[in-house]
């Protein structure tokens, strides 16, 4: 009988990943709900310490696959050691973030274990009542939310957006067991060959763990806005810079800076909006900030309907404002 929630525990150089707390955050909490154990699964090579955090940020057991050929994620090998420890450890929940590596697993895997897969999930909860997962996820371009229950076939499985759950507390404190995982890939195809991993380099704050953002729409004038006025004021703060889908398609900023259903999605302790109307595509990437100002010269913009704090004006006077007060209160 199916009982237990796995979760695919991503690491990277040597590290889980904060995906990776995150879904062990949101696997604890569904396990706790259940009254049934949290199992983690960790892949790659060299990583016992990532084992060893995965019971630190709530697992009870975790399944360690550690092999060269695991170093660097592989569609065909990672699918085919997950559903090997799905099997062994059959469990009635299966989470898997929907990062770069858990958007094309999370697929592969469901097909391999023929079961049922909601994607791109925002939330998750055990129904009292029928003990089942109901995962809720964006449709029609984030327009409406769906709740998706898969009934009959187990594991039940997510792949769950990041930045949208509650990643888990470490605790040095916690016991749990570490299990090795024979790996079979013998039969495993290759299929693709790494040939060389070129990292990106970031200048400043990265978008995606900024505790601040300033984000500019198709309100502002040009990329010369970006530049003159919201990034001095972002390095102000020490906050990150961000876009609407618009301001990307204008070519004003690269693709990296866009938040939103289909750029980055953000959950930082403020976000401030800067002639964004608030479409449901764009707050789908920043609904989850704890504190978001809008700056908009249109008080019927939708972007009011969200925001905690809204201001009406013109952005070219109220940010540089903005600026010179926190930089009299940083002094």
């Amino acid at each position: 009988m199916a009982q237990g929630v796995l979760v695919f525990a991503e690491v990277a150089q040597g590290e889980l990943t904060a995906l990776a707390k995150e879904m062990l955050g949101a696997g604890r909490r569904l396990a706790d709900a259940l009254g049934e154990p949290l199992w983690a699964a960790v892949l790659g090579h060299g990583v016992q310490e990532a084992a060893q955090e995965a019971v630190y940020h709530g697992a009870d057991s975790v399944h360690v696959a550690d092999a060269p050929a695991l170093a660097h994620y592989q569609t065909l090998a990672y699918s085919a050691v997950m559903a090997q420890i799905a099997e062994q450890t059959t469990p009635s929940i299966l989470l898997v973030g929907m990062g770069d590596v858990g958007r094309e697993l999370g697929p592969r895997l469901a097909f391999r274990l023929h079961t049922g897969l909601a994607s791109d999930c925002v939330e998750l909860a055990i129904n009292p009542a029928t003990r089942l997962l109901e995962a809720t996820r964006p449709v029609s371009g984030g327009n409406a939310m769906a709740t998706v229950v898969i009934e009959q076939a187990r594991p039940q499985m997510a792949t769950v957006r990041g930045k949208t759950m509650a990643a888990a507390v470490r605790d040095t404190a916690r016991q749990g067991s570490i299990m090795a995982v024979t790996v079979h890939l013998d039969a495993v195809p290759a299929g693709v060959t790494l040939v060389e991993r070129v990292e990106a380099e970031a200048a400043g704050v990265r978008l995606e763990d900024a505790e601040i953002v300033i984000s500019g729409g198709r309100g502002l004038k040009g990329a010369e806005d970006f530049e003159a006025v919201l990034t001095p004021c972002a390095r102000v703060l020490g906050a990150a810079v961000g876009a609407s889908r618009a301001a990307v398609d204008e070519g004003w900023v690269p693709s990296p800076m866009q938040v939103g259903l289909t750029g980055k999605i953000v959950s930082p302790k403020l976000y401030v909006a800067c002639a964004i109307s608030g479409a449901a595509q764009h707050m789908a990437g920043c609904g989850y900030s704890k504190t978001i100002v809008a700056v908009n010269r249109d008080p019927d913009a939708p972007i009011y309907q969200r925001a905690n704090i809204g201001v009406v004006g013109d952005y070219k006077r109220v940010i540089p404002a903005f600026q010179k007060k926190c930089e009299e209160l940083l002094k």
